[in-house]
């Protein structure tokens, strides 16, 4: 009697992570065209972020480059995806983009080919990084530009920041450092 609720009970457990997928199983494309495979990053923690040229968190580029410049490296990057789903603040072509970026911000941290962060047109890593099925943590959803999403090592889904908070707040900084593993902002 007790093997067979042992059974179902691992069984349950299973089942409820048997849609979940991988982040190492998702690519994308660069904001130059190539292709990026998320299997790359194995062993280095991320930070997404969807970024948009004309919103009021634009400034946040700087902020997002500081923290590049100064914890980026073989165990951390940030990777931007320009996104148009919030008011049309991010109406232009990838070149356009990457020209405003890398001149106005001397963006240097990888961004990536302009998706769409909700809705119908979802692209499939904020489909992962926005239901629990396929992440097997939480379910989020992107409230607007800058919002901030945070995968550890492993690839799993540990955190999420408003797209108020500053790249540079205290908690991101020791995330990225490794003096935290989960954020909550």
């Amino acid at each position: 009697m007790k093997n067979t609720f042992f059974i179902a009970l691992i069984i349950s457990i299973l089942s409820i992570n048997a849609n979940a997928q991988s982040f190492y199983d998702l690519t994308a494309k660069t904001i130059d065209g190539k292709d990026f495979k998320f299997s790359d990053l194995k062993g280095k923690k991320v930070m997404l972020v969807n970024v948009a040229s004309k919103c009021g968190f634009t400034k946040q580029y700087k902020e997002l480059q500081e923290l590049n410049e100064k914890y980026g490296n073989d165990k951390f990057i940030i990777i931007g995806f320009p996104a148009n789903n919030f008011l049309s603040q991010e109406p232009g072509s990838d070149a356009e983009i990457l020209d405003f970026c890398t001149k106005t911000y001397n963006v240097t941290f990888q961004m990536m080919s302009k998706i769409s962060v909700k809705d119908e047109n979802i692209d499939p890593i904020y489909k992962w990084l926005c239901n629990k099925e396929l992440n097997g943590v939480s379910d989020y959803e992107v409230k607007w530009n800058f919002q901030k999403f945070f995968i550890d090592e492993t690839g799993k889904l540990c955190g999420k920041a408003n797209p108020k908070t500053n790249p540079l707040h205290e908690d991101i900084v020791k995330w990225s450092k490794g003096e935290i593993s989960t954020i909550d902002l």
